[in-house]
């Protein structure tokens, strides 16, 4: 088996096989508005509609409440009342109406270019919740092979005055084994993607272990896996973004694929997410890496180091990657970057500092084919999704 990862024919294949997950392993219905009589994602409508959903009204009005609270405590809060709406119904009658704005990646049809980034549901454990909010896509992780508590509390901080967030998380999560439970537990039937890291014990030397156990363990369960290797919050993780250590790494993952591919008769995409925070050389040599291995897609960006505009501000100096307003330029200058490099070789989802729908116009006039909001949900709830997947659908009509 070849070390690299198939191209062109390989590629031609992923569209069959993820049709053939939908239709046995985890069904997707085609039709999505038949989703919304299970509460699973929002209603779809060739009418417009630019009336304010319930949940868009009443976040502005909770936000107070929930930003006097410790942020991981609010977080956990939210999440519980998605799920809560979700199983009794109230979603449903909730659910924004979205133009259908389908687009096809990775062999990969999303109703609409707008996705969750990872981060907000590390377990897996709210997928259902999650997808009420009209959302094209939805990525939970970042998992690891074994269990792990995160860096020590408190390690999530706002700054309000610039809409952003400062975390040190540290990739906290429950282990792979339980991420598979809740994936295989949740009524989402929708693409997901999962996002894979390697435990913050695992030196680097053998880094390429933890992200083919997770690989296997996920495998099954995705529409597509995002190798995680642009964390701040785990030491000597970003090392991995060097020529000769990402050569290498993927170069044994996807092997690894290829050899699932075979055994599962179902080749998942595997997509990169790098930092925002690489030179514009080490851009290219990602771009180029990507390329020589065959890699099906890359996401830009994750958090940053730099403190550009929150100097001075509380809890900006905290240790960690800063997402949010503030990420805004530095993540569109590596999108530019990066699809300069590719020059459409492979899609790319965007993400970092997406605050407005036209910030997600921007994305995709610079290169992207797909968003991500994470940050930008959190000071704008619910009416940034709306807001970003009406303001994409109007962009493609003529």
């Amino acid at each position: 088996m070849s070390a690299r990862c198939g191209r062109a024919g390989k590629r031609r294949d992923t569209g069959e096989n993820h049709r053939e997950r939908s239709e046995q392993a985890i069904p997707h219905d085609r039709d999505h508005r038949k989703r919304t009589r299970n509460g699973i994602v929002a209603r779809v409508s060739r009418r417009r509609s630019t009336r304010p959903t319930l949940i868009d009204t009443l976040y502005p009005l909770f936000r107070p409440l929930l930003f006097a609270a410790d942020p991981e405590a609010a977080h956990a809060l939210v999440l519980d009342g998605l799920d809560m709406a979700a199983r009794t119904g109230l979603a449903r009658l909730a659910a924004p109406r979205l133009p259908e704005a389908p687009v096809t990646a990775m062999r990969i049809t999303f109703p609409n270019r707008v996705g969750l980034a990872a981060g907000l549901d590390k377990n897996a454990a709210h997928l259902t919740g999650l997808a009420t909010l009209g959302f094209g896509f939805l990525e939970a992780g970042t998992v690891t092979p074994r269990p792990q508590p995160g860096n020590p509390r408190p390690r999530l901080f706002r700054v309000p005055s610039a809409q952003a967030i400062v975390n040190r998380l540290g990739f906290n999560n429950d282990g792979v084994d339980r991420f598979v439970s809740n994936v295989q537990r949740a009524r989402y039937r929708g693409i997901l993607g999962i996002n894979i890291g390697r435990n913050f014990d695992t030196p680097n030397e053998r880094a390429a272990d933890d992200y083919i156990a997770a690989l296997r363990a996920v495998h099954a369960q995705a529409s597509y896996v995002t190798i995680n290797v642009s964390s701040p919050n785990t030491k000597g993780l970003r090392d991995l973004q060097s020529e000769d250590a990402l050569d290498a790494l993927l170069a044994r993952i996807c092997a690894e694929r290829d050899d699932l591919a075979q055994w599962q008769g179902r080749r998942v995409p595997l997509v990169v997410k790098i930092a925002p925070d690489l030179s514009d050389d080490g851009v290219r040599a990602v771009a180029q890496l990507l390329i020589k291995h065959g890699i099906d897609g890359a996401i830009a960006t994750n958090t940053t180091l730099a403190r550009d505009g929150v100097e001075g501000l509380t809890h900006a100096s905290e240790q960690g990657g800063l997402s949010g307003a503030p990420l805004r330029e530095r993540a569109l200058t590596t999108l530019r970057a990066l699809a300069a490099t590719l020059d459409g070789a492979l899609p790319i989802i965007a993400v970092g500092g997406i605050m407005s729908g036209n910030d997600a116009r921007e994305r995709i006039d610079a290169g992207a084919t797909l968003v991500q909001l994470y940050t930008g949900l959190i000071y704008r709830g619910p009416a940034l999704i709306t807001e970003c997947v009406r303001a994409l659908a109007a962009s493609r009509e003529p």
